[in-house]
């Protein structure tokens, strides 16, 4: 299937990423009365005593936590907390200019978040109108508005399930039967190859690992107390690209992602020509994951 304009898909991890911290830092561990360092270790050694998944023991240690402290928890107070975070410079117009720039380049750019954080903390962020999809872990509230039992929990490994989602165009989490039926390469939405992983560190490495082996691109960000961890992966072939976490115009980020744009759009047209020449006498499509440069 051959489409007038095609589609480059950017997909970020959030926490660190896009934004300074952990997203619970900001606001929600602070009216627990605790630090971020209590409280992380708190959720994780909860969650080594009993053998339970860190995502899955963070997300009950918040509910514990609040009820203990007679705290309000709602997915709308949840939400009014991501207005606390705090983005990296340059974060709050790249996806307006990055869009723009596809535009110009003659592809449509869409951005994903494909995060360990919660859903409801990132809605509340001033970005997050900026994206096709928020693929993040989630509480379901019963009819009283009362978190009762995790919607969704993305560890690091469960990551991958929605790098194939958005490759294939299945977005919904719930359908699991259209994600697992057979697709022809020429007929999924967003294919590998056109495709940009963003983040910070090993969490977010099993993606990464995607990225590099189906033709994307891998690009970690690093503060100053992350740095060595990330010229770690790009020293061991786990990332394309390290850069500091500085989004604004002009910056190696910016430039290099915009070269990787540019390459992409022209990749496709090239795939898109072979398909017109082979397709009118007859002959095999050459697979789009080939390199044409």
């Amino acid at each position: 299937m051959v489409t007038e304009q095609p589609i480059v898909a950017f997909l970020y991890d959030f926490d660190k990423t896009l934004c300074t911290t952990d997203m619970q830092d900001y606001a929600f561990i602070p009216s627990l009365g605790m630090t971020p360092a209590e409280f992380w270790a708190e959720a994780n050694d909860f969650g080594r005593r009993n053998r339970i998944d860190g995502i899955l023991a963070y997300m009950y240690t918040m509910i514990r936590e609040a009820e203990r402290k007679h705290l309000p928890f709602t997915r709308a107070d949840l939400v009014e907390k991501g207005r606390s975070i705090v983005l990296f410079p340059g974060v709050e117009t790249w996806f307006d200019r990055i869009n723009a720039f596809g535009w110009e380049q003659g592809v449509q750019v869409e951005h994903y978040i494909i995060s360990s954080g919660l859903r409801e903390i990132i809605e509340g962020s001033s970005i997050s109108g900026a994206f096709q999809e928020i693929y993040a872990s989630e509480f379901y509230y019963d009819e009283t508005g009362r978190p009762v039992w995790p919607k969704l929990a993305v560890n690091f490994t469960a990551k991958t399930q929605f790098v194939y989602r958005i490759n294939k165009g299945v977005l919904d989490v719930s359908d699991d039967k259209t994600l697992n039926d057979s697709m022809p390469d020429d007929s999924k939405r967003v294919p590998f190859p056109n495709m940009i992983y963003m983040g910070d560190g090993l969490s977010d490495v099993p993606c990464m690992k995607m990225m590099r082996a189906y033709g994307g691109q891998a690009i970690a960000v690093y503060q100053p107390s992350n740095r060595a961890g990330v010229e770690d992966l790009l020293a061991k072939g786990r990332v394309d690209f390290i850069f500091p976490a500085d989004y604004r115009e002009g910056t190696a980020l910016d430039t290099t992602v915009k070269d990787i744009i540019r390459k992409m759009a022209v990749t496709d047209r090239l795939w898109q020509e072979n398909v017109r020449q082979c397709r009118s006498i007859g002959g095999d499509v050459l697979p789009y994951q080939v390199e044409l440069f």
